[in-house]
C-alpha cells in the first residue's frame, strides 16, 4: 500500500457512524474506500448535494463533485443550490472535513490553496470548510517531494485559515491539537520518534499514551 492509501485508511478510522463529511479533492477522496463496515457517513459536496456516492457503471450527465469530476449518488440524495450548501457548511452542520495540505504549523494554521508561480482558480470552499466544520483533519504526506518539512513552526504560504486544524494524519504519524499544542499521538509501524523529529520542523509534545498507528495488516513497517 502506498503512502496516500495508507493515510486514507487511517483517516477513515476517525469517522463515526452518521457523520456528515466533506472530502477535499485528491487524497481525501480515497477515504470512503476504507471505512469500517459498521460506519456509514453522508458525503456533502460544496456544489450542492448531500449523498455523494461512488460511480457505479455509466456516468450520469451533469453530475459532478466539487472538483468537477463525474460522481455517483446514494439513495436519498438531496440536491440544493450553492447558498444552501454553504449555509450547511457555515452553520456548523458538517461534522468532519478532510483536506489536503501544503503546510500546517504548530499553531494549527493551514495553507493549502496557493502554490507560488502556479495558476489557480481561487480558494474555493476550503476557507468555509476549515472555519465551519466541527472537526478539521489534514491528510497529507509528511514531507515535500524534495524532502522538505510540511509541518512547520510557521506557515510561509498564504493561509487558508488560522488555528482551525484538529488533527494531521500522515504516512508516518498522527498529530492532534490539544489545548493549543501540537501533540504526537501515534507513529506508523517501524517509525521512531527520531524519524519524526528529523522530518518535522514544528515543535511538538509526545503524548504519554502515544501508540502505534492502526494500519492494514498487509502494510510493512515504513
Amino acid at each position: 500500500m502506498d503512502a496516500k492509501n495508507l493515510i486514507a485508511f487511517r483517516v477513515a478510522q476517525e469517522m463515526k457512524d452518521g457523520d456528515v463529511v466533506n472530502l477535499g479533492i485528491g487524497l481525501p477522496t480515497l477515504v470512503p474506500d476504507y471505512l469500517p463496515e459498521d460506519v456509514h457517513i453522508t458525503l456533502q459536496s460544496e456544489n450542492g448535494f448531500l449523498g455523494l456516492g461512488p460511480l457505479n457503471g455509466k456516468t450520469l450527465p451533469n453530475l459532478v463533485n466539487a472538483g468537477g469530476k463525474p460522481c455517483g449518488m446514494v439513495p436519498g440524495t438531496a440536491f440544493f443550490d450553492s447558498a444552501m450548501s454553504f449555509c450547511i457548511i457555515r452553520g456548523g452542520h458538517v461534522d468532519v472535513t478532510v483536506l489536503g495540505g501544503l503546510q500546517v504549523d504548530q499553531e494549527g494554521n493551514l495553507a493549502n490553496w496557493m502554490v507560488p508561480g502556479k495558476m489557480i482558480p481561487g480558494m474555493g470552499g476550503a476557507m468555509d470548510l476549515v472555519t465551519g466544520a466541527k472537526n478539521v483533519i489534514v491528510a497529507m504526506e509528511h514531507a515535500t517531494k524534495e524532502g522538505g518539512a510540511k509541518i512547520l513552526k510557521r506557515c510561509t504560504l498564504p493561509l487558508t485559515a488560522a488555528k482551525k486544524v484538529s488533527a494531521i494524519i500522515t504516512e508516518l504519524a498522527v498529530f492532534r491539537f490539544i489545548d493549543g499544542k501540537l501533540v504526537l499521538t501515534e507513529t506508523a509501524p517501524g517509525v521512531t520518534l527520531d524519524d519524526i523529529r528529523a522530518r518535522t520542523e514544528a515543535e511538538f509534545v509526545v503524548s504519554p499514551e502515544c501508540c502505534e498507528m492502526e494500519t492494514p495488516r498487509e502494510v510493512q513497517p515504513v
